[in-house]
């Protein structure tokens, strides 16, 4: 053997160990990461069950809002049942009530709202205030005066034919400084203010500002009659 054929073989066996140390670093390298990923595996399982009931918990959150924060907080769908505010509402109408407003400002005249009478609420009434805090309200006939002067307005659908109550004596009736005058549009088929006799149980009279409970603002059904409600005298839908 002379000495190049030497010199490979050396080279040839260098590189056969190079080789080997080579595979034997990637081997333990591969062990490594394997030996990484089965540790990381329980910790990333156990990071996934907590996502799943982190977004249970928000769900179950979202869903109470909505069921149950949002209607009595905020806004409320609510179905017309009677004839009480015709023509402006129908029965069986449905209706959005939002609840945010009267927690900054008053009522104000010729608002529809919605409240419980004598603050009974197993009762749940829609009507028009007329009458504001501190005003004096009579009715003579068909005309309503607020304060000694003519009410200008045309929401009644037809004039007043029933009894108006302490409203029809010539004293009329005095508001205090938390109470609201109420009347059905539907002047001759609605129970109002006008019912103010309180030795009946079913007795309307007066409104006191903690017996409303929202402001009613958007007819959503039927779809052909989708829209604001008229609250503008001389105003048409």
């Amino acid at each position: 053997m002379n000495g190049l054929e030497a010199d490979d073989m050396k080279q040839q066996e260098n590189r056969t160990e190079e080789e080997a140390e080579k595979n034997t670093i990637e081997q333990g390298q591969d062990e490594k990461q394997e030996q990484a990923r089965k540790k990381d595996k329980p910790e990333k399982e156990k990071k996934k069950g907590g996502g799943i009931v982190r977004e249970i918990v928000i769900y179950a959150v979202i869903v109470f809002l909505c069921i149950m924060v949002v209607p009595r907080y905020v806004i409320q769908r609510t179905e017309v049942d009677g004839r009480s505010m015709m023509d402006t509402l129908q029965d069986e109408e449905n209706l959005l009530v939002e609840k945010i407003t009267y927690r900054f400002k008053d009522p104000e005249r010729f608002d529809i709202i919605t409240f419980y009478p004598r603050g009974d609420k197993s009762e749940y009434y829609i009507k028009r205030i007329i009458g504001l805090p501190g005003e004096n309200i009579r009715i003579d006939g068909d005309t309503i005066y607020i304060d000694g002067e003519v009410l200008e307005e045309d929401f009644g659908r037809e004039p007043m034919a029933i009894d108006p109550g302490k409203a029809g004596t010539q004293e009329g009736v005095t508001l205090g400084d938390d109470e609201y005058y109420v009347l059905g549009d539907n002047r001759n088929e609605s129970s109002d203010s006008r019912d103010d006799d309180e030795s009946e149980p079913t007795h309307v009279g007066v409104v006191k500002r903690s017996y409303i409970d929202g402001h009613a603002i958007l007819r959503i059904y039927p779809f052909s009659k989708f829209g604001t409600l008229r609250e503008t005298v001389g105003e048409t839908e």
